[in-house]
């Protein structure tokens, strides 16, 4: 076994027999890990807080070669990010970034994806509850693209031919984007969608947290997202972080 000291940030955490709990990390070195961290369940003076969700620091690991499930030996903390769990909408928004990082990260090297997750469960943590919906939204698109799944938004994702920014477009999951008049013939599952949502989207994946969005524009949103990871990143297992966060709402009270 070799140690691995590196920035981690829990993903994902459960109960294992009856003192023990198994955590997913995203490391800044080695993408989504297991780890089994001994005793969690019987004391909280070796690893504290450090094994809350959301929470991020120095894990150190001992690697097992060709293991799926290897050991936490410390988990230094930085940030607890209890801001998350402090809100329904939040912790649900969160949650969703967290299965996408879990589900389609692997295990190689990401460091862009790394600071990119910590700066969305940043900017959401901070988001007022009103606004949490469009704050998952921006940060589901600013995953995906560092996935290497960035839409086409200004040009058909087929011809290349330039489109206006405001006119509506014809968004194909399938082709990677928007699509010309001539090309959505041709691709098959194509939703047309207005000016103001590819903006929205652009404005996102560029880094832009405030759009004002009506509760159906919203939904609406979130129904092109899960289409597009649908037809780009999801396997056979459904988005169940990402359908609660879709369907539910909750009141700013």
């Amino acid at each position: 076994m070799s140690l691995l000291v590196t920035d981690a940030i829990v993903l994902h955490a459960f109960d294992y027999l009856e003192s023990s709990r198994i955590i997913r990390l995203l490391t800044r070195e080695a993408g989504v890990q297991s780890a089994l961290a001994r005793g969690a369940r019987k004391s909280r003076g070796r690893y504290g807080t450090a094994l809350d969700l959301f929470a991020e620091g120095s894990a150190q690991l001992y690697v097992k070669p060709n293991r799926e499930l290897h050991n936490l030996a410390g988990f230094e903390i930085s940030q607890t990010r209890n801001d998350l769990a402090a809100d329904i909408g939040r912790f649900t928004a969160a949650s969703t970034i967290a299965e996408l990082a879990l589900r389609f990260a692997g295990e190689e090297s990401n460091p862009q994806l790394y600071d990119t997750v910590a700066d969305v469960f940043d900017r959401i943590a901070r988001s007022a509850p009103e606004n949490t919906v469009q704050d998952g939204l921006a940060g589901c698109w600013r995953v995906v693209s560092v996935l290497g799944f960035t839409p086409e938004l200004t040009s058909c994702a087929l011809c290349h031919t330039p489109l206006r920014d405001a006119d509506d477009a014809t968004f194909s999951h399938v082709s990677g984007g928007i699509v010309c008049p001539v090309c959505s013939k041709l691709a098959p599952g194509g939703r047309k969608i207005p000016a103001t949502a590819r903006s929205a989207i652009r404005r996102w994946l560029e880094g832009e947290d405030f759009i004002h969005l009506t509760d159906a524009e919203a939904r609406s949103h979130q129904r092109l997202l899960r289409e597009f990871l649908g037809a780009h990143l999801a396997d056979d297992r459904p988005l169940r972080a990402f359908a609660v966060w879709e369907h539910e709402r909750w009141s700013a009270a």
